[in-house]
């Protein structure tokens, strides 16, 4: 009978420790001609193995190998009964994990990603995040980023972008007035922490952008959209003007300049002054630009007109005075 084939290299050698270690942790005790066989390899160059696993380990915080620093086997089961049982491993257990504040991090990029209407397989990225939370040292810290109270929402009017077909809905204005419309739905988006529903909206016969938190009683109606909004080609910027916007001066801080750049009228000026832009921004009333200054908080100065800078200001002083009410 053939002697079995044996490592013919320093690699083929390191091959079989490598896999010989796995095998071992996974059997308690194993006869040196069992393993030998499944590894097609004589039961000395298994022994040989051993002996060199034995003498294997990572030194210590002292730079040394000491006790507990190395592999160990039972001995006395290798040299009675030629048997091999792994009685101490190193380094094994020992993989890097993410700390719970790195696993959170990467599972709250990951529900922000996953509620983008543009990635539809939230399947994979749903067994990412639960891998994410196994795979901690200590188990992530729980964070929610996806709007959870517009999950119904975004999943009806991405369906029926999908499917081509109309939603009715009540959209109540900034101003408070609510009115019932019938919608073609073009495409959902987000701008920082709002959800826009852009599409051709049958009352105003024209493409309007719907705020996803003002929208109630939404309903798809099964109906085909119409085939002007069939033609209807997008453009790229989210915001787009009117003859009824406003126009106010504000100063910017330049870093904080892109958040803003929809807001940003093509024929304004953007006049440089140091770390902050001189420009104009568009909105469609003051509301909306008390929004604006209170999300970018300190980034953001009107300068003119009058009664722009007063809205603010009283915004700002009926929001302080909130807090003396407190007790």
């Amino acid at each position: 009978m053939a002697e079995p084939a044996g490592p013919r290299d320093a690699r083929d050698k390191l091959a079989l420790l490598l896999s010989l270690i796995p095998y071992l942790m996974d059997h308690e005790s194993a006869p040196v001609d069992e393993v030998a066989a499944a590894f097609d390899v004589s039961p000395k160059q298994i022994r040989d193995a051993v002996y060199l696993i034995a003498v294997s380990g990572l030194p210590g915080e002292s730079h040394s190998y000491l006790p507990g620093d190395l592999f160990d086997i039972d001995w006395d089961e290798l040299e009675q009964h030629d048997r091999i049982a792994l009685t101490h491993t190193v380094a094994i257990d020992d993989t890097p994990r993410l700390s719970a504040r790195e696993a959170a991090a990467l599972i709250a990029g990951l529900q922000y990603l996953s509620s983008l209407p543009e990635h539809a397989d939230r399947d994979a990225m749903s067994s990412l995040m639960a891998k994410l939370e196994r795979g901690t040292a200590a188990g992530a810290a729980q964070v929610a980023v996806a709007p959870a109270a517009l999950r119904d929402t975004v999943a009806t009017i991405r369906t029926a972008i999908e499917n081509g077909t109309q939603v009715d809905l009540d959209y109540v204005s900034a101003r408070g007035d609510s009115e019932r419309r019938t919608v073609d739905p073009l495409r959902i988006e987000s701008v920082n922490d709002d959800w826009y529903l852009r599409g051709w909206c049958h009352l105003r016969e024209a493409v309007r952008t719907f705020r996803l938190d003002r929208i109630d009683h939404l309903v798809s109606t099964g109906r085909p959209i119409s085939e002007h909004a069939a033609r209807v080609v997008l453009p790229e910027r989210l915001f787009q003007g009117s003859a009824e916007d406003l126009t106010v001066s504000v100063d910017v801080a330049a870093a904080a300049l892109p958040l803003i750049a929809d807001y940003i009228p093509d024929d304004a000026a953007r006049i440089q002054d140091g770390d902050v832009v001189h420009t104009k921004v568009r909105v469609a009333h003051y509301h909306g630009l008390k929004r604006m200054v209170t999300r970018f908080a300190g980034q953001v100065t009107v300068t003119a007109p009058e009664d722009a800078r007063a809205a603010v200001a009283d915004w700002a002083r009926a929001g302080s005075a909130r807090y003396d009410d407190l007790p």
